[in-house]
């Protein structure tokens, strides 16, 4: 006589089977360090385009995570001392390095600049994280030499790491007063939505399958 539970425990096994050797499906979590351009200074945080790529991918259906560790005034040492404990904490599959503007305004030496760019790009890798690197320019006002010096620095550490590279993240709004803040240093609200536009096309070839 077969028993009556016999049908039942070889489902119980066979779910359990599944459970323990079907792979799990994650949630990819990126992870934005950068400084006011991400941290959405003078508007609302939900109008930021980091809140609006994070709005875009739940809408196009990317299971992707994302952290914002922006902070306004942020230099590339100031997001060098941060960066350990951020990776340690989220362990992300993607960083986008939005860092070096307040360093050139300050005047920082280009070099000095370059070596903490590639120190966060080494730590992002050697996370196991793929690396987007989102350049800047500087006005005119700072001189041909060091803006060229500058500008090359981004270049330069996306060319060395091989990383996902935007070469100049304020492309869209920068030149365009109706895009920008008063202090002319800052997009407002309108020109949230053409940040994300420039980093998308660079950043979806890092992102999953949705």
């Amino acid at each position: 006589m077969i028993s009556e539970t016999g049908p039942f425990m070889l489902r119980i096994l066979v779910l359990t089977w599944l459970f323990i050797f079907a792979p799990l499906s994650q949630a990819t979590t990126l992870l934005v360090l950068g400084d006011s351009l991400s941290a959405a200074y003078g508007i609302a945080p939900e109008n930021g385009w980091v809140a609006l790529l994070d709005k875009r991918l739940q809408q196009q259906g990317y299971a992707v995570s994302v952290v914002n560790a922006s902070i306004s005034g942020e230099t590339t040492q100031g997001g060098l001392s941060r960066l350990p404990r951020l990776l340690e904490q989220h362990q992300p599959d993607i960083v986008l390095l939005e860092l070096g503007a307040n360093d050139g305004l300050r005047g920082t030496f280009p070099p000095v600049i370059r070596s903490n760019l590639d120190r966060l790009t080494q730590l992002s890798k050697q996370q196991g994280a793929r690396v987007l690197v989102l350049g800047m320019q500087l006005p005119p006002n700072y001189g041909p030499a060091y803006t060229r010096r500058f500008a090359e620095v981004f270049s330069g550490v996306a060319e060395t790491h091989d990383t996902a590279l935007v070469p100049f993240f304020m492309e869209k709004v920068a030149l365009e007063p109706s895009l920008m803040q008063s202090d002319g240093l800052h997009p407002n609200a309108a020109g949230q939505p053409f940040l994300l536009d420039t980093v998308w096309p660079a950043l979806v070839p890092l992102l999953p399958q949705p």
